[in-house]
């Protein structure tokens, strides 16, 4: 395991041996000078991991913080979807309204996430995880004890400007601490996140009937952004403590800021991750409509919408790993595209006969979204290319993924039925191969 830099955690003392006397000796190389631990001056960037070695309980920790982390990555936004209707009813919000709601993580994301390079070049990353999670807890508890839904929708974006940060802030930890298991790390917490994501939906419509109101259903994921906040007090003390130990620190050598923006595979990626989660949005916003329409009963169609989920978690698990090990994504990413589009065939010719075949092809179809995370880190040397590429490619992406359930609902009204809006799915898939065949070929984003 590479040790981690300690713009996260202090790294352990290592003792300078104290030189011998010696005669003089000309040399026509300047005598190298004590080590010292990296830059914390708000213009370094991310640095680099130091030569000492790690104790493991300091990567243990880490490990534990970015899986309570990513438990957290989607609990606020998936029980707010089971409870929308309560949601609507106890506010009063306007169908416009409620539209703005549904719409507003992805617009979160994309606007606080293309701030987070900024703020890893002046805070450690333990720092700004323990804000964020903070931050997270503090807009869950607040929007709760509202009756004004422009209050609501405020706090709502508190919330989620917390979920924003840390979104990118994981590939990047990933990347510098476990660079030898970065599959099975970012499989982990792809996992988990699933999982996350999973519970929310499924327990926050019974916590809120539990204690009567859906204020409870909401507020009950606040603890759990609360417990997330526990592995990062230490981290962030001693990334503190090592700071000031360090002192003042010398001028950094300029470097060349990367920027993704300005380079194919920047784009690339962010069409990927971008068309990829367009199609995640739409299928968790309207599956199960597609699947009422087909003959369904509400509680049947649920719980199909709910089988791609759980499916999910194992091929999250799974994906990161197998592209790690791969030469090229190629084959990986033809096949997820094959399955989607074997599945958005089979939903708009027969919905209703072959539904847990469509549910199957879908969930394998959607280990996209495992794969582009793994892919960030793939195609990036440094943290601090690590962090720009996932930056531009979510902030991008989720302004893609923003269209989806939009156009997906308008299509649905225009026409009455589902081949439009499933035809707009499937060149959304085009797009998303093309791009997913573009980040496939092994190459850095420092390079371009």
């Amino acid at each position: 395991m590479t040790p981690p830099p300690t713009a996260l955690t202090e790294p352990p003392t290592v003792a300078t041996p104290r030189p011998a006397p010696a005669r003089p000796v000309r040399s026509s190389a300047p005598a190298a000078s004590p080590p010292v631990g990296p830059s914390t001056r708000p213009d370094n960037p991310v640095a680099p991991p130091p030569a000492a070695a790690k104790p493991a309980t300091g990567g243990a920790l880490v490990l534990v913080g970015i899986l309570l982390v990513a438990l957290n990555l989607r609990a606020a936004i998936t029980s707010l979807g089971a409870l929308l209707d309560e949601v609507r009813t106890g506010l009063g919000l306007s169908g416009a309204m409620a539209g703005v709601v549904t719409t507003l993580p992805t617009v979160a994301f994309a606007l606080v996430g293309a701030s987070t390079p900024w703020l890893v070049r002046r805070f450690s990353a333990a720092r700004l995880l323990l804000v964020s999670m903070t931050v997270l807890a503090l807009g869950q508890l607040l929007r709760i004890t509202t009756d004004a839904p422009g209050v609501f929708l405020a706090t709502s974006a508190l919330a989620l400007a917390g979920i924003a940060v840390a979104n990118i802030l994981l590939p990047m930890l990933v990347k510098q601490y476990f660079p030898h298991r970065a599959g099975l790390v970012t499989g982990a917490y792809s996992m988990t996140l699933t999982m996350g994501a999973s519970v929310a939906a499924a327990s926050a419509v019974p916590v809120a009937h539990a204690f009567g109101s859906w204020r409870a259903g909401l507020g009950v994921w606040a603890l759990l952004a609360a417990l997330a906040l526990l592995p990062w007090v230490p981290l962030a003390l001693r990334a503190r403590a090592a700071a000031r130990r360090a002192g003042p620190a010398p001028a950094p050598t300029p470097r060349t800021r990367i920027r993704p923006g300005r380079t194919r595979l920047g784009w690339a990626m962010a069409l990927y991750f971008g068309a990829q989660s367009l199609s995640g949005y739409a299928i968790m916003g309207w599956l199960a409509q597609l699947f009422r329409d087909a003959g369904y009963q509400p509680q049947a169609a649920g719980l199909l919408l709910a089988g791609v989920t759980a499916l999910g978690v194992p091929i999250a698990l799974l994906m990161p790993t197998v592209a790690t090990r791969l030469t090229t994504l190629r084959p990986v990413v033809l096949t997820l595209s094959a399955a989607m589009t074997l599945a958005y065939l089979g939903l708009a010719v027969a919905p209703y006969d072959a539904a847990v075949l469509w549910v199957v092809l879908l969930a394998l179809g959607q280990g996209a979204f495992p794969l582009v995370l793994a892919t960030i880190g793939l195609r990036a040397r440094t943290a601090e290319g690590t962090v720009a590429l996932s930056a531009f490619a979510q902030s991008v992406g989720y302004v893609i993924a923003a269209l989806g359930p939009l156009l997906v609902g308008v299509l649905y009204e225009a026409t009455g039925g589902w081949p439009v809006p499933i035809g707009f799915l499937l060149v959304a898939l085009a797009v998303q191969t093309g791009a997913g065949l573009a980040i496939a070929r092994p190459r850095h984003i420092e390079d371009e």
